[in-house]
């Protein structure tokens, strides 16, 4: 009877079937598997030549506990549920899965306590770094700077400069709107935006009304702050008609305030966009496409926020240079019905 040279069908390949296969010994396969220097050119060749015949896929995990990693990362949110923290994910998931990284991913569900016990069961994984998700732009606590592996942190800054931070550009958003409807052809717009307490409520603001001061305009009346919702969208839309009839475009700081709007304006006998265009923000699908017309509005590209926090772990996992302070990422107009420029 012919003596196997290789596992039976049912069970994979091991490292010392490649071993036994390149009549090497366990050793020198493991070393030219990962490329050290001290195993000759043909020998090498030989053991590769074997592991391709075989079909053998090294054990990750072990691979990265001799290399002091283990493939896997830790993902942490304050906010699952939430529609700004899951494209956050879904953009640092897809970038890991592009790595064979396994993520860990935990809900501190806005608990500080709960948050630290998840960190500790996370390093008690052995985990390779941490990204960290926030629920919305304004600051937050650092983990710390005594953590044993690296942080990101995406969309909630941290309150230490020497974190690294990945954050949309909300003043950058603020702007491209204005200068969006300043090509429509609009020069009479007011803001009607959410909670004064967000950071991105103000930062939004601040950049509309950079944008037009650098046309030589103003915005028609101060920022109407108030709350993220169709309520307050239809109560300061109709404060502003009555106060202020010439406007012919409301920059709204979220797509449910715009949802709002548009519904005063209809019932006032004001079209969209002919008479006022309106424009929202964080261009939430469900609100966007439902809306009549069609809404445009501003994406604040969270997917590409996460692909890049995820990409930054990557290169400090890596031993690369540790970087630090917040970094900005541009957002972008999508362009709907709600401003279509005048003709």
């Amino acid at each position: 009877m012919a003596q196997a040279t290789g596992p039976s069908r049912s069970q994979p390949a091991t490292l010392s079937d490649v071993a036994r296969l390149a009549g090497v010994s366990i050793a020198t396969a493991s070393k030219a598997l990962n490329g050290r220097s001290q195993v000759r050119a043909e020998t090498r060749t030989r053991v590769i030549e074997a592991a391709e015949r075989l079909a053998f896929r090294p054990n990750q995990v072990a691979r990265g506990l001799l290399a002091g990693r283990t493939g896997t990362v830790g993902l942490l949110t304050s906010d699952l549920e939430g529609r700004f923290s899951i494209p956050i994910l879904m953009g640092a998931e897809d970038a890991f899965g592009a790595g064979e990284v396994a993520v860990f991913l935990c809900d501190a569900r806005g608990d500080a306590i709960r948050e630290q016990h998840h960190v500790r069961a996370l390093l008690g994984r052995r985990v390779d770094g941490l990204i960290v998700v926030g629920s919305r732009t304004d600051p937050r606590r650092s983990l710390g700077r005594e953590l044993p592996v690296p942080v990101v942190y995406a969309y909630a800054p941290s309150e230490d400069p020497e974190d690294l931070s990945i954050v949309p550009d909300s003043v950058g958003a603020g702007r491209i709107a204005v200068e969006h409807l300043l090509a429509c052809g609009r020069t009479r717009i007011a803001h009607i935006t959410g909670d004064p307490g967000y950071a991105a409520a103000q930062e939004r603001a601040e950049g509309a009304q950079a944008a037009l001061a650098g046309a030589g305009l103003a915005l028609v009346g101060e920022p109407r702050f108030g709350s993220w919702s169709e309520g307050w969208g239809r109560a300061a839309s109709a404060m502003l008609l009555d106060q202020r009839p010439e406007v012919d475009a409301v920059l709204c700081g979220s797509d449910q305030i715009a949802r709002g709007v548009i519904d005063v304006l209809r019932e006032r006998g004001r079209r969209v966009p002919e008479d006022v265009a309106v424009m929202g923000f964080d261009n939430w699908r469900v609100l966007t496409s439902a809306s009549r017309p069609s809404l445009t509005s501003v994406d604040m590209n969270l997917e590409q926020v996460g692909r890049a926090a995820a990409h930054a772990l990557f290169t400090a996992i890596s031993g690369g240079t540790r970087r630090s302070g917040v970094e900005t990422l541009p957002c972008r107009v999508v362009i709907r019905g709600s401003t279509v420029p005048l003709s």
